[in-house]
């Protein structure tokens, strides 16, 4: 029964995970490989930062029930 629980709950963090991480900036891209503004050091505010520590929660999260389902 647990088993089936966790593989629900797994399934739902790596969907949001993948959400996550996806909807995070780029950045500069190849931009800073021919001379693009690469030594600007730039600070996350707002939804940015919201979304950068979901992200780290998220896979966390991925992580811990991953082997929480390996012992169970």
């Amino acid at each position: 029964m647990y088993h089936n629980i966790i593989t629900i709950i797994l399934v739902v963090v790596s969907v949001l995970l993948m959400i996550s991480v996806l909807l995070q900036n780029r950045g500069t891209g190849m931009g800073a490989v021919f001379g693009g503004e690469g030594a600007v050091y730039k600070t996350k505010r707002g939804a940015e930062k919201v979304l950068y520590w979901l992200t780290i929660i998220f896979a966390i999260l991925f992580l811990g029930l991953s082997l929480t389902l390996l012992v169970v």
